[in-house]
């Protein structure tokens, strides 16, 4: 009798404003069945955020001890707070059978692949940088320096496409939605 087999971890990433958690939030509405992760987060909860839901909230100090006991898969410092994946949560849940996304940074996905070498890596890419720059400055929201980092940081980031396993191009929400849960199915054997 063949053993079961484990779906892989899938890790979704690429460049700040491509739409990795609009992509995100309409798998999860289409398909609720596929478990997104939820990190741990220095970060107080903003208005309408729950505990255990958006993030688990958690102390400095609490972070400290995730770390020291290696409990998160990875984990980055943004804009003064921290944020980590819990690793108990996310091999649970693939003990279990279950696909499994990450909706994460770059870094942390090199984290992720150095510490589960076999998750599978999507890059989510823009249709073309003239695309990602629109997106980046139409939000109107942020100083044109903010804006000029963002940028800066998307050109580094856009060069680490061939660190990923697959690439998908964000030109619809709804196809790329649909490609990346039939790439996390394949690798679940379903």
């Amino acid at each position: 009798m063949a053993a079961e087999v484990r779906p892989r971890l899938t890790v979704l990433s690429g460049p700040s404003g491509v739409g990795k958690s609009t992509v995100v939030a309409h798998m999860r509405k289409v398909h609720p069945e596929v478990w997104l992760s939820v990190s741990a987060t220095t970060r107080k909860p903003r208005p309408g955020e729950k505990h255990g839901v958006h993030y688990f909230f958690v102390t400095d100090d609490e972070f400290d001890k995730l770390i020291a006991n290696g409990e998160l898969l990875e984990w980055a410092e943004f804009a003064g707070n921290r944020y980590g994946t819990p690793r108990g949560a996310v091999l649970d849940r693939l003990d279990s059978g279950e696909p499994v996304l990450l909706e994460i940074d770059l870094q942390g996905a090199r984290q992720v692949k150095d510490s589960m070498p076999e998750s599978q890596l999507v890059f989510l890419a823009p249709p073309s940088w003239e695309e990602l720059v629109r997106r980046l400055t139409g939000r109107g929201t942020e100083s044109p320096e903010v804006i000029e980092r963002r940028l800066s940081a998307a050109k580094v980031e856009l060069a680490a496409e061939s660190e990923f396993d697959t690439t998908l191009v964000n030109t619809s929400v709804e196809d790329v939605a649909r490609e990346l849960l039939t790439l996390m199915l394949l690798t679940s054997g379903e």
